[in-house]
């Protein structure tokens, strides 16, 4: 018994000297010893404030107007995409001509200043044989105007189904698509180039977690993946997705958009509602390298779903999972 209690506080006075060295290594080493991700949290940027965007759905930063960000509603609303800067303010509308949007989804930014608008949602999960995404060019000076916009139409080689993410590859211009379903989706890439004359089958290439919106960097070498309390960061190497660690998401009403700031420095996310704010992530650098700890691949080289489905919040703590909630 005694010498149970003697090796106890033996024990006890290694775990502290163990604990002061680490403490000792961290004050020399600083920052560079913990985790990269370690110092990420959101912090809100700014809340939208018009009265017309109530279902904000897709989040694009502009690379021509610094602090400029595209938006847009989803169903119940018409051709119309918002440039809101970062105090919230709508500094022009730009409506589509001879368009009407079905359920707009998502908007990309691609290669020479083209915005790519994804009427690609399907809350019916497989009633719409067929969905569109329609193309315009960024405006050079921001006021109200009406632009034309070219029509690609779009089928899935597997059949319909709902999607809410459209990604535009900013160097090579392809676009890819996420499928949303609580159980795990896919990400289906597009023809190397769209065609307006015929229909654009997109083939799945990779499994993806439940995805709300997704986002390649300004120079195409990192993808995002977010659903509505959760997002991932990627590694794009050659044509694929390549999971390296789960990101912070704040909590939101409904969370389904999401962007890369201009410069690539940060991950922007954003949500449906009325008064909605747009939350900022700082990104640490470097990341880990893919086919480190964070790196998964399931058979067949297709990205695994991300852990954590059930994160919820920033950290990850408590609150409500993807299961007890099934937005459209």
């Amino acid at each position: 018994m005694e010498r149970g209690t003697a090796g106890g506080r033996g024990t006890g006075r290694r775990l502290r000297r163990g604990a002061a060295a680490a403490a000792a290594l961290l004050l020399v080493l600083g920052p560079a010893a913990l985790p990269a991700a370690a110092a990420e949290h959101p912090e809100r940027l700014f809340t939208i404030h018009d009265r017309r965007i109530t279902e904000s759905s897709g989040l694009a930063a502009s690379r021509a107007h610094p602090g400029v960000y595209w938006t847009h509603n989803d169903s119940d609303d018409g051709p119309y995409v918002y440039a809101v800067d970062a105090e919230g303010r709508t500094l022009a509308t730009v409506t589509l001509r001879g368009v009407k949007p079905r359920d707009a989804e998502a908007i990309s930014l691609g290669p020479d200043g083209q915005l790519y608008l994804a009427d690609i949602g399907d809350n019916l999960d497989g009633t719409w044989p067929e969905v569109w995404i329609y193309r315009f060019a960024e405006p050079a000076d921001l006021h109200d105007r009406t632009v034309d916009a070219v029509k690609y139409r779009v089928r899935y080689e597997d059949g319909p189904r709902n999607a809410e993410a459209l990604m535009v590859h900013p160097v090579t211009g392809r676009a890819y698509i996420a499928s949303k379903r609580q159980s795990g989706g896919g990400l289906y890439q597009g023809p190397e180039r769209l065609s307006a004359s015929g229909v654009n089958v997109f083939r799945r290439i990779a499994d993806v977690p439940w995805v709300t919106d997704g986002a390649f960097s300004p120079d195409g070498t990192r993808l995002v993946l977010r659903g509505y309390f959760s997002a991932d960061l990627y590694a794009w190497q050659d044509g694929a997705p390549h999971l390296l660690r789960p990101l912070d998401v704040p909590f939101q009403r409904q969370g389904e958009s999401v962007t890369f700031s201009a410069d690539g420095a940060a991950v922007l996310y954003g949500s449906e509602g009325a008064d909605s704010d747009v939350w900022r992530l700082a990104l640490s650098s470097p990341s880990p390298s893919p086919g480190g700890p964070a790196s998964s691949a399931s058979p067949g080289g297709r990205a695994a779903p991300a852990p954590g489905a059930a994160r919820a919040g920033p950290g990850g703590g408590g609150g409500p999972t993807r299961s007890q909630f099934l937005y459209e």
